[in-house]
């Protein structure tokens, strides 16, 4: 009866493990249950022998009562329990789940791949029907169709006051609409449009700075008058600044103070010649101007009238048209801030934390709300270019993750599934407003050192991970950090920090911190040192959370991009602050 008994066990043990073994989240249970099993056999037949046996090599010895008939009986029953056979379907059931991952693997980085050839085919070309036969990739986004409706929302049409800016989002603004007594199109209703606010803009009052959708909408409305040929309309005519020492946070900054300019005195800014988008990437009109990554700031009607006038001595002595010469360095950096919506800088929610505490007021908060205003504007839309950028760095960082996601969401083979998918209404109007998919929360850190210890403290990478660490403390979920700088030893230190999952652009790095960024963005060429810091940028401005360097130009930009993007709420950590305030 004992042996039939064990052998029912074997029998039920066996069938089990089989029936388990097709599930991975139960295999490591089918191993612990075999090999508890083996060993509660082996301490039962020692503790009712007290004799001696052999496990393997090892060599296990006890009290001897004279007992050798029992303990040979005992021992067949443990050889008769067969461990080696439970052994092996345990190592069989590994083996299995071992050749799934890896067929899963395969899969994976057979999509990024593929992923990879039509990303690369859709730039180079208008081929984004290619994506029709694949799984959808929740990382990226069409480009060409995303710029077309920006440009439709950056365009007024006729004489109307606005663009198409209705309280319906995105795409949804262009659905076939019959309007009928119970919905009225918002497109064909100017009361709506009057009413509305700029798109660009997302999230509540709150979470932005004070005023900031009223402001936007002013810039616009001032920066494309109804008839740029009108005399009373007048112009601020100005090239980037294009010092070998100004970086890209300078070179804005500067521009936001030019705007700031225009405004007081009521004239167009037309931002003329930008070096840094002087490459072979920038196609066309585009080269040379900032219009290779963003909207313009004016349209080309006012920019057209801008250049002849400064074709026209008369213009330009009557001070119809202006230059950056005719205004000094500390009225276009350190000027009087606009004051036609009042002094809602003061209104400022304390949410930027520095030296333990938060920052409630500083002397410099005026300028502070009116860059974020400035850049927000200057990079309300981008252009099809920058969107591709950001295409390929998403793929690049994330692609692998998405795709692995993509896979476990299908049932069948994505390869063998029809070409011919209908995509359904909510899918082209509703879902496609959605920002492409990056793994959240994400914090992003931009981490300054190198040269610019002349111009504030720098610190070490450390302490900008005990800030990233106290968020994480409130916010156990993060654990990804989409980093930017210029250090190769901060990109070598982050391996120190396995608990974190480190993203960043491949770019060469500085390898001593005493070089000059003139020289190292030499070293990376126009092209690329462009490109990836407007990357950095804009993923910045769209994660949950931000650690920086307020006394860093390009760190206070970041700041003031989120703050006029709905991330006012996230908070801003700190390692120092800004060397003005």
């Amino acid at each position: 009866m004992e042996a039939l008994n064990q052998k029912s066990i074997e029998r039920v043990v066996s069938q089990r493990a089989l029936q388990m073994g097709n599930s991975f989240s139960c295999q490591i249970c089918v191993v612990g249950f075999l090999s508890g099993v083996c060993l509660t056999s082996l301490l039962l037949a020692a503790l009712t022998s007290f004799g001696t046996f052999h496990f393997g090599p090892i060599l296990f010895s006890s009290l001897s009562m004279d007992n050798n008939s029992t303990s040979h009986n005992n021992i067949n029953m443990v050889t008769g329990f067969n461990c080696n056979v439970k052994l092996k379907e345990t190592k069989r059931l590994l083996d299995l789940k071992s050749t799934r991952e890896r067929d899963s693997d395969e899969r994976v980085s057979s999509l990024y791949s593929v992923w990879s050839a039509v990303l690369n085919e859709s730039r180079n070309g208008d081929n984004w029907d290619l994506w029709s036969s694949l799984p959808n990739a929740p990382h990226l986004e069409n480009c060409k169709l995303k710029t077309q409706l920006y440009r439709n929302f950056d365009t007024r049409i006729g004489n109307e006051t606005f663009p198409l800016w209705t309280s319906w989002k995105g795409f949804l603004q262009t659905l076939p609409v019959v309007p009928n007594e119970h919905i009225q199109n918002p497109k064909q209703d100017e009361a709506v449009s009057e009413g509305a606010y700029p798109p660009w803009i997302v999230g509540s009052d709150e979470d932005n700075y004070p005023l900031t959708r009223k402001v936007q909408r002013d810039i616009w409305i001032h920066q494309h008058p109804l008839n740029c040929n009108d005399l009373n309309v007048k112009f601020l005519v100005a090239d980037w600044e294009r010092l070998p020492g100004f970086g890209i946070g300078a070179q804005i900054a500067s521009m936001s103070g030019l705007l700031g300019i225009a405004v007081n005195e009521g004239r167009v800014l037309v931002a003329n010649h930008y070096n840094r988008a002087d490459h072979d990437g920038c196609k066309g009109s585009s080269r040379s101007s900032w219009s290779c990554y963003f909207f313009l700031e004016t349209s080309l009607e006012c920019r057209q009238r801008a250049f002849e006038l400064m074709k026209s001595e008369d213009a330009l002595s009557k001070g119809v048209v202006t230059t950056k010469e005719n205004y000094t360095t500390k009225r276009i950096w350190n000027g009087p801030t606009p004051r036609k919506w009042g002094r809602p800088w003061i209104y400022l929610q304390p949410t930027t934390y520095i030296n333990g505490s938060l920052l409630i007021s500083h002397r410099k908060m005026d300028r502070r709300w009116w860059r974020a205003q400035a850049v927000r504007y200057f990079m309300r839309f981008p252009t099809e270019y920058t969107c591709n950028l950001m295409n390929e760095a998403r793929h690049a960082a994330f692609g692998k993750l998405a795709a692995k996601m993509a896979l476990q969401s299908l049932d069948a083979d994505w390869s063998k599934e029809s070409s011919d998918r209908p995509r359904s209404e909510i899918d082209e109007y509703v879902w496609s407003n959605h920002k492409p998919w990056v793994p959240r929360p994400l914090l992003s850190m931009h981490v300054r050192m190198g040269d610019k210890a002349g111009e504030m403290k720098v610190v070490e990478f450390e302490e900008y991970m005990q800030l990233a660490d106290q968020i994480r403390s409130r916010f156990p979920n993060l654990n990804s950090i989409w980093l930017s700088t210029e250090m190769q030893q901060v990109i070598v230190k982050t391996r120190e920090y396995s608990h974190w999952n480190f993203y960043y652009t491949k770019v060469g790095r500085q390898a001593r911190a005493n070089m000059s960024m003139a020289d190292y963005e030499g070293r990376l060429g126009r092209e690329t040192s462009t490109n990836y810091p407007l990357v950095n940028f804009l993923m910045a401005a769209d994660s949950d959370f931000f650690v920086g360097a307020l006394g860093s130009t390009w760190s206070f930009l970041i700041d003031g991009m989120r703050n006029t993007g709905g991330k006012v709420t996230s908070g801003y950590l700190s390692v120092n602050k800004d060397r003005f305030w």
